[in-house]
């Protein structure tokens, strides 16, 4: 084979590994818009629809429903695991640190899509993997903004998870008119403000629960758990 027949044919399988992965992508983009909106156990045609892609590419990319399933959640996890380091590295603080991760998770919208999946999460060594790197690059974020005197001390890990979580739960129906993810990261910024150590003192204790990291641990544990009987 001449070098240009070579080129050419290593050019082609280019395309096509770059046109298998585009489809995978939206897959996986539809797969979870889909199974925020109707469930895990959602039609796969409507899936594809939403992908743009024929239902026989879906079942090539994804042979059964729980594969997919898993697909969505890594790559919700993932991209988390991504947001963080991004965050981490252009911060300027630990605290401008935290604030860029919390927009760039609103905007992930895992609120929306780990409820509509729990019960079916299987928490396997790759998914497991990226949610830890979250857990651990958050919590080094907090710990360094609180010794430097950035963010309150009483401030603990699940106040900035589950915060994540609460605000990228999707509003009422009617409400969407009021361009729901703007407001999110609008009232992301007044709870921002909130974490600060900066003021004059006459900030409130914060009252219990206080939610560490080790307490978020145990309670994902037994999410698995649960999960696990119910399969």
């Amino acid at each position: 084979m001449s070098g240009t027949a070579a080129g050419a044919k290593g050019s082609g399988e280019g395309r096509m590994r770059a046109d298998a992965q585009r489809n995978r992508d939206l897959i996986i983009k539809a797969a979870r818009d889909t199974f925020t909106d109707a469930g895990p156990d959602a039609p796969l045609d409507e899936i594809a629809k939403r992908a743009g892609v024929g239902i026989a590419t879906l079942y090539r990319r994804f042979p059964d429903r729980d594969g997919l399933i898993h697909a969505v959640v890594l790559d919700t996890f993932e991209a988390m695991a991504d947001s963080a380091r991004v965050a981490e590295e252009q911060g300027t603080d630990a605290y401008d640190a935290l604030r860029r991760f919390m927009h760039l998770a609103v905007d992930a919208k895992i609120g929306a899509t780990m409820p509509a999946l729990a019960g079916r999460v299987v928490f396997d060594d790759a998914v497991e993997e990226a949610r830890l790197t979250v857990s651990r690059i958050v919590q080094r974020l907090l710990e360094t903004a609180q010794a430097h005197g950035l963010v309150r001390g009483d401030v603990a890990f699940g106040d900035i998870t589950l915060m994540v979580m609460r605000l990228t739960r999707p509003l009422p129906a009617i409400t969407k008119i009021l361009v729901d993810d703007d407001l999110a990261h609008r009232h992301l910024d007044i709870y921002l403000d909130g974490l600060r150590a900066e003021g004059d003192g006459a900030r409130a204790e914060l009252p219990p629960p206080v939610v560490a990291l080790a307490d978020f641990e145990k309670f994902r544990k037994r999410l698995g758990e649960a999960g696990g009987r119910q399969g």
